[in-house]
Order: C-alpha cells, then structure tokens, then sequence
C-alpha cells in the first residue's frame, strides 16, 4: 500500500527526522572539533588555519540547530539538514585543495559523511543521491587546483570510484530503510487498527451480551405471566361476579360497612387483572425495538409502569405533569420498561440516601414531532466523575450482587432506536434527571 494511504505517516517521520537531524548535527561537530587531531598530525604548518576552519564550520552548524527549534526552521529541516551536511564537505575538499590534492588523506572525511548521512540520519534516497553528487563534484574541483592528481591509475581514479561506491551503496541504504520505516509505520497504525476494531468489538460483545440477558429476562417473565394470566384470570373472575352478585345482596345493601368492604375486595381483585395484564405487555416485547411499532398514550404506559414497580415505590409521592395528548409511536412493551428501570434506580437512590420526603415527578412536553420525557427524583444525584458512564454496559454503583449495570444501557439503546436520546442530568445531593424523547403518532 501506498504512503498516500497513511495520512499520519508524514508527519510521524517530519519529527523523527527532525529529532535524529539535531542529534547528529551535535555529533557532527564534536567530530569536526576532534580533527584537529588529524590536523596536527598529518599537516602541522596547517593547524592553526585548519583550525579556525573547524572552529567555524561547527558554529555555523550550531546556528543551523538552533534554527531547527524554530517553526520557520522544522518546515525547512530537510533543506537546512542538507546545508549543514555540505558544510563539511565544502570544509574538507578545501583542505584537500589546500594540501595535497587527490593523494590527501582528508578524502576519507568526504566518505565517512555520506555514509553517516545514510545511516546516522533517515534521509531519502533523492536526498543522499544529491549530497553524494554535489561531494563528487566538490572533489573534482578540489583535484583540478593540482594538475598532477589526474594521473591514470593514481589516487584520483582510486577515490573517485572509491567515492561513487560509497555514493552508490549510501543512496540503496538509505532506499531500504526508508521503506522499512514505512513498513513499521504501516504495521503499527495496522494494529493500531486492529486494537481499535477489537475494543469496538469488545463494545459489541457486552451490548449484545446485556441485550440477550435482558431477553432470557424477559422471556422468562412473558412465560411465567402467560401462566398466571391463565391462572389467575378464572379464580378473579369468579371472585369479581361473587362480589358483583354480593353487592346486590339487601344485606350488603343495608350495611355501609359491608358494602365498603366488597367495594375495596372488588377493586383488589380489578387490580391483580390490571397488574397480570401490564406484566405481560412488558414482558412480550418485540424482537426489534424501533419507531414504526404500535400507537399507544404514554400516560397509559406510565401507569403500568408504575403499577409494574408499586412494590419499589410505596412511600415515595409520584406526581406527573403531561399534556392531554399524548399518543406516540414505538415498542409499547420497551418503553414499559424504560420507565420501569427509570423509576426503580430513582426510589433504590431515594432510599439509599434516606430521603425523608422521596418523590419522583413525571413531565412531557411536545418539541415538534417529539414528545420530551422527563423522570426527576429529589435523590443524591449522580457524581461527576459517572455521569458520563451510566450508560456503559455493566457500569454500577450499586453492591455487587444488586445488579449487572444493564438497566440503563439497555434503556439508552431502546431509545436510540426510536430515533431519540437518553440523557442523564444531575445536581449531586439534589436531584437527577433522565430525558428521552419519543416520535409523535402520525
């Protein structure tokens, strides 16, 4: 694949070049600095000039690096590595032509910075090939100030294919590790990628994990309701036409009290059909949540919730605020038990921080074509630090034991799918907030 298609690998190798660019300008000039032991070995009556070359060419690279901090200089560090490169080469063919010629020693200089160039720094092909043609011919020039070197089989024939060896064998280095730096490159966004996909995988696996939890759950209920709907529904009915029949008796109709009591046993029973019924709803959801399911009146919904969950909330004062239509579009049975979970992590919170007047208010109000849903509760409200998570999968405050962290994920997505979002808000050791929206019947 081409570097075309990793946008990032540009930018990963500007700084890596840029970094090993200043490393090896340092190293350049303590090697430069430590040739003045050459000077004095091989030309001492040049020491002193030599020198104070030396001494130059290293400020002049230090100013390059200091250029190289800028953000002038990062933008133009591939130029400004090839001038400072040059420098000792335009240094060291002087010496050359200021002493011996071809047969100089200092020829040895021009080889050892091509192939620093090509190993120490992560240069191009293009760029080594250029410095090593610019070097050749700083040489040739250096030669051509003594006559004598251009002799057949002489020196100057020897390092001149010495030198374009070294050229040769520089620019296919560089050639090759350049594209091993690209390949590493490659292999880590790769599996970069794959960690990536792997999480979001991972992500996957604990939805569908909760979701099929939530539906043995609920296939669970929906069987054992159908049971008792069977069950049930005969021996209430019979209760409620023995007490229809009772009511008529002149007996019960002569006794207030006994009238009453018949009356109460009466919407008992209506209220044992009313809950069998709801536990069935909730628990025959569809296979796949969405908007295009049924019509049906939230405020219908509210109710069995709250008839679902009466247990959970006996104490707590349930008021709610909703305009007279309500009818709305979705899974009737997944919206049950949205509110459901909504209203029994609203009175678990309530009774864990012993809230003396617990209450839950309900309001709905149309925004457009959605109806805006809002569960508050005057409980100790949700810390900062989880606001953010209550809707991952398996993310609970609770003990362990008191549940799996479900509950809201699964909420968040029955939501989504019905084109809307679940938002939580919270004031800590105030109150929370939980907003959904559902799509207007049409």
């Amino acid at each position: 694949m081409s570097k075309e298609h990793y946008s990032g690998y540009e930018d990963e190798i500007r700084e890596y070049r840029l970094s090993f660019n200043r490393a090896f300008a340092y190293t350049a000039i303590v090697l430069i600095l430590l040739g003045m032991g050459l000077d004095y070995g091989l030309y001492p009556h040049f020491q002193y000039l030599f020198g104070a070359a030396r001494i130059v060419v290293s400020l002049l690279i230090y100013c390059i690096i200091i250029i190289l901090r800028t953000k002038w200089g990062q933008d133009r560090a591939e130029m400004l590595a090839f001038v400072w490169l040059l420098l000792p080469q335009i240094m060291i063919t002087w010496m050359i032509a200021a002493t011996e010629g071809a047969t100089s020693m200092y020829s040895i200089g021009l080889y050892l910075a091509i192939f620093g160039a090509s190993l120490g720094l992560p240069t191009t092909f293009r760029f080594n090939l250029v410095l090593g043609f610019v070097t050749f011919l700083l040489y040739l020039a250096a030669c051509s100030i003594h006559p004598e070197s251009f002799v057949l089989h002489g020196a100057f024939v020897v390092n001149s294919l010495i030198l374009l060896f070294v050229i040769v064998i520089s620019a296919v280095s560089c050639f090759f590790n350049e594209r091993a730096r690209f390949i590493l490159f490659r292999l880590k966004t790769e599996v970069a990628e794959k960690n990536r996909q792997l999480e979001e995988t991972n992500k996957n696996l604990a939805d569908i994990k909760g979701q099929m939890l939530q539906q043995e759950k609920m296939a669970a209920i929906g069987t054992l309701a159908a049971g008792m709907l069977h069950e049930v529904n005969n021996p209430v009915n019979y209760c409620l036409m023995a007490m229809d029949i009772a009511l008529e008796d002149p007996v019960a109709k002569s006794s207030a009290a006994l009238n009453e009591c018949l009356v109460d046993a009466k919407q008992g029973m209506q209220r044992v059909q009313h809950i069998v019924s709801d536990l069935k709803t909730f628990a025959y959801r569809s296979s796949e949540t969405s908007s295009d399911g049924t019509v049906f009146l939230l405020e219908k919904v509210v109710d069995s919730a709250i008839r679902l969950v009466g247990h959970e909330i006996k104490g707590i004062t349930i008021t709610r605020d909703m305009p007279a239509d309500t009818l709305v579009r979705g899974d009737e049975a997944a919206i049950i038990g949205v509110l459901v979970n909504l209203f029994g992590n609203a009175a678990l919170a309530m009774r864990a921080a012993n809230r003396s007047e617990p209450a839950i208010h309900l309001s709905a109000a149309w925004e457009g074509n959605r109806l805006r849903v809002t569960v508050q509760d005057n409980g100790p409200g949700i810390a900062p630090e989880n606001i953010a998570r209550v809707f991952e999968p398996f993310f609970t405050t609770r003990e362990i034991g008191q549940g799996l962290g479900l509950g809201l994920s699964i909420s968040y997505r029955v939501i989504e799918q019905h084109g809307g979002t679940l938002v939580a808000e919270s004031v800590v050791g105030e109150w929370t907030k939980m907003i959904f929206d559902l799509p207007r019947a049409t």
